[in-house]
């Protein structure tokens, strides 16, 4: 290796600084199923860092369907979608999500990540203009990007922020505001009515993310759109299949033009090997137990009402989560290793959010429900994280959920919207 490439790697030192304490959290190795309770180096831990929030990695439903198409169809598609990787089953699951989130057409990746890097790169360009909320997720920011496009970031769920950036664009130009649906480290959903209300305002255009929200919330799981009754108003929803849904992969979907222009241009999807059949097959199986079994919802959001409840009586800060992704805010970094070394030892499986994922003072523990934990076992995790603050001095200020949010400011949104835009989980 060339000496000054081997001086530029040489200067990263973050990650062997933290391994010589002990406190190294990341890359952990389990060596079970991605369920409830995994397995750590021989040793049962409670998982409370999985994105599986309605528990169906390990459903036999599922894992049968998977097997089945890697009997019928191999392990994988030796190509890609746009030349000889496109099977009929592709085809279904594409036709069954553009149902599923209430749009004319879908088109699948083979991950989340580059569904956002290909829509991204691929609609907008030079002289056009993407707005982006500053707590969207890195395949949004890496995506944007790439467009060549100006892009533009308002102040996390900053209605009035956005208005200001939208009013001094040219009225002719194509903009673009891309969100997530649930914002993945702080948990809070989308201010969607206003940015529709804002986007109509200006002549731009909404698209969602909704790999946090799908199989969450909205009518059986569908996501944001739903949620708040404007998917109509929406452009483009995407999502991964790497959280509720069980797999691996993801999609946008839009109207059929819209899809037809993605499919042959977006560079990620083009040049990258399409999913192969075993992940296509365990998605279409979890969307059937999505759709056939709503008490899966409700049981997740029973859980995240019960530990909420019980972390906020224990003063723990939970920001502004309104979703199965608690931030518990300990805002320093090294409290937050080792909080999370404890908790391990302890049989705790927490994931650690430091900067740059998050600002330097707003560290913490993501704590992520499932539908299939039991009450006991959040009991036993709020015990031990309350203990493990208790030992590292952790002091947080209790956020209460009822707070009145504040995204109506200097916003006039016109009479009969404001209840809608009002934060409230629709099943």
């Amino acid at each position: 290796m060339h000496k000054k490439l081997h001086d530029k790697i040489a200067q990263f030192t973050d990650a062997s600084a933290i391994k010589e304490k002990g406190l190294y959290p990341y890359f952990r190795a389990i060596e079970s199923a991605q369920d409830t309770e995994v397995i750590i180096d021989g040793k049962p831990v409670l998982m409370f860092g999985s994105n599986s929030y309605l528990g169906l990695t390990g459903h036999p439903y599922i894992k049968e369907a998977a097997i089945s198409a890697v009997n019928k169809y191999g392990t994988g598609c030796a190509g890609s979608r746009f030349l000889n990787g496109t099977l009929d089953i592709h085809i279904e699951l594409e036709e069954r999500l553009a149902r599923f989130v209430g749009k004319e057409s879908a088109i699948l990746f083979s991950t989340g990540f580059q569904v956002n890097i290909g829509v991204l790169s691929c609609l907008t360009g030079r002289n056009n203009y993407i707005l982006l909320d500053e707590m969207d997720h890195a395949s949004i920011i890496d995506g944007s990007r790439l467009s060549f496009s100006r892009i533009i970031k308002y102040g996390h769920n900053d209605m009035a922020d956005l208005e200001r950036k939208l009013r001094i664009l040219p009225k002719e130009a194509v903009k673009l505001i891309v969100v997530d649906g649930v914002f993945s480290m702080e948990g809070d959903f989308v201010l969607l009515p206003a940015i529709a209300f804002l986007a109509d305002k200006y002549g731009a255009n909404i698209m969602i993310d909704d790999a946090h929200a799908l199989g969450v919330i909205g009518v059986k799981g569908s996501g944001t759109a739903s949620h708040f009754n404007l998917t109509n108003q929406i452009d483009l929803i995407s999502g991964t299949f790497s959280k509720s849904l069980a797999s691996l992969g993801g999609f946008v979907a839009s109207d059929s033009a819209t899809i037809d222009y993605i499919k042959h241009r977006a560079r990620s999807l083009i040049f990258s090997a399409s999913m192969p059949p075993s992940t296509v097959a365990s998605t279409l199986a979890a969307l059937d137990i999505i759709e056939q079994e709503p008490e899966r919802i409700i049981k997740l959001w029973d859980n995240t009402h019960y530990a909420a409840k019980l972390m906020l009586a224990e003063g723990f800060d939970l920001g502004a989560s309104e979703s199965p992704i608690l931030p518990i805010y300990i805002r320093d970094a090294d409290k937050t290793f080792l909080t999370t070394k404890y908790l391990q030892d302890a049989g705790i499986f927490v994931n650690p959010i430091v900067s740059p994922a998050v600002p330097s003072n707003s560290s913490l523990i993501r704590f992520s429900l499932m539908a299939t934990h039991s009450f006991k076992q959040i009991e036993q995790a709020v015990e031990k994280i309350a203990k493990a603050f208790r030992i590292y001095n952790v002091t947080s200020s209790t956020y209460k959920l009822e707070k009145t949010p504040s995204y109506h400011q200097n916003i006039d949104l016109p009479d009969g919207r404001k209840k809608v835009a009002d934060r409230q989980v629709i099943l």
